[in-house]
């Protein structure tokens, strides 16, 4: 897909902060080589790639020359699940002062979406293609206390400058995890797909974006021939009551089969403009914030 003269001035330098590039124990449409030369297509500035069972830090380690000639960056980061061993400070220390940009808390590993398994296998989502095997990981011990390794990868996150993201939380869950971020010094907090898995309300989500989380909605999410699961109106609701200020637009995927990042930021940005989002409005979610995030500026 070719973007027109303005989505391609829109997108130039823009930044995705959810690419699910390989490898992985996840079946990938692209390797991280492959999703940066193909970023370069649109000038996409840069890239995290987020792995569910690893830190993939040291798979950009490995494959660093063959970047070279490549514009887009590619920026690694670490899942707390339970393949990483749950909520780990030392794998989020040894990530983190190696270059990483952003911890998500628990995904395929929090209640959340144990709870949500079926329903989701049902809906597409991919299978491993080894065995693994999936237990919760909790924010609190068997007493309802917060485990103190939340506030040791908060102040590891608050040291490094990354982004803190609240994964897969429950909406309380991840309220708490914010809070905890906050006081612990912690300036970058992401809540990714709030409507999905998680599935904050707009009012909870709102709240959020007042103590200072961005909103990070999905552009996979929004493309009709591919695996909808919402009509663009639902993006445009959340942008109203968020604000462009605390809103991201990232991709969420690479998974096998499905549109690439590029095509779907192409085709989402479109229909955003066709519904009278303005352009300062799309390069403002698209570039500005999730640059901030980064660190880039």
């Amino acid at each position: 897909m070719e973007p027109s003269p303005t989505v391609a001035r829109i997108l130039d330098g823009m930044v995705d902060l959810h690419c699910h590039s390989g490898p992985g124990p996840f079946p990938r449409e692209f390797d991280h080589v492959e999703g940066a030369r193909d970023g370069d297509r649109i000038k996409m500035r840069a890239f995290v790639a987020k792995s569910h069972h690893h830190s993939t830090v040291m798979d950009l380690q490995a494959a660093r020359r063959s970047f070279e000639g490549i514009g887009t960056q590619v920026f690694g980061g670490i899942v707390l699940n339970n393949q990483v061993g749950g909520i780990n400070p030392y794998a989020v220390e040894m990530c983190l002062r190696m270059g990483g940009k952003i911890v998500w808390f628990p995904t395929f590993s929090s209640r959340r979406h144990i709870e949500f398994q079926e329903e989701a296998l049902a809906g597409g989502f991919p299978r491993s293609t080894v065995e693994l095997t999936t237990v919760p990981v909790l924010l609190h011990d068997a007493q309802g206390r917060l485990r103190p390794e939340v506030g040791q990868v908060a102040d590891v996150v608050a040291e490094t400058g990354a982004v803190l993201n609240g994964g897969h939380l429950h909406p309380d869950d991840m309220a708490e995890l914010f809070a905890v971020g906050a006081e612990r010094g912690v300036e970058k907090m992401v809540a990714s797909h709030p409507n999905f898995i998680s599935d904050l309300t707009l009012e909870q989500g709102v709240e959020l974006s007042r103590r200072g989380v961005f909103m990070e909605h999905e552009v996979g999410m929004y493309l009709p021939n591919d695996h909808p699961h919402f009509g663009i109106e639902v993006l445009l609701e959340w942008i109203a009551a968020v604000g462009v200020e605390r809103t991201v637009l990232a991709s969420d995927l690479g998974q096998l089969g499905r549109t690439r990042p590029v095509d779907a930021f192409i085709e989402v940005t479109t229909a955003l403009l066709d519904h009278g989002v303005a352009e300062k409005d799309a390069r403002r979610m698209l570039v500005d914030n999730p640059a901030y995030l980064l660190g880039l500026d």
